[in-house]
C-alpha cells in the first residue's frame, strides 16, 4: 500500500468517526439515563449495549492518534456485543455494524503505519 492510499485510508477513517461521534453522541445521551444497569425498565441487552458504547465512543476519539487502540476500542465492544445478544436469543441493533467503518479503518492504517 503506498502513502498516498494509507493517507486517504487515515483521513476517511478520521471524518467518518468524528461524523459518527457527533450523531450518535446524542442519542445515546438522549435514550434517558445512559448509565447502564440503573433504569429497571431497560431489558439486560439494552444494559449491555449502554455499557460497551461509551468504549466505542472512546475508540472513535482515540483513533485519532493511536489507530490500533481506537480500531480495537471499536471493533471488539460491539462484537462482544453482538455475541451476548445471541447468547440472550434478543435482537441485534443492526445499525451497530456501521461503527466497523471507522474502526477497520483505523487498524488498517495502525497496521500499515508500522510497516
Amino acid at each position: 500500500m503506498n502513502i498516498k492510499s494509507l493517507i486517504t485510508f487515515k483521513w476517511t477513517a478520521r471524518i467518518i468517526s468524528l461524523v459518527f461521534f457527533l450523531l450518535i453522541l446524542p442519542f445515546y445521551f438522549g435514550y434517558g439515563n445512559p448509565l447502564p444497569f440503573v433504569n429497571p425498565d431497560y431489558s439486560w441487552i439494552e444494559n449491555v449495549w449502554l455499557l460497551f458504547l461509551p468504549l466505542s465512543f472512546i475508540g472513535l476519539l482515540a483513533g485519532w492518534k493511536y489507530e490500533k487502540i481506537g480500531g480495537y476500542l471499536i471493533i471488539l465492544p460491539i462484537i462482544l456485543g453482538f455475541i451476548l445478544g445471541l447468547l440472550a436469543d434478543a435482537k441485534f441493533p443492526i445499525n451497530m455494524f456501521i461503527l466497523f467503518i471507522p474502526g477497520i479503518l483505523y487498524l488498517i492504517v495502525g497496521y500499515k503505519r508500522n510497516k
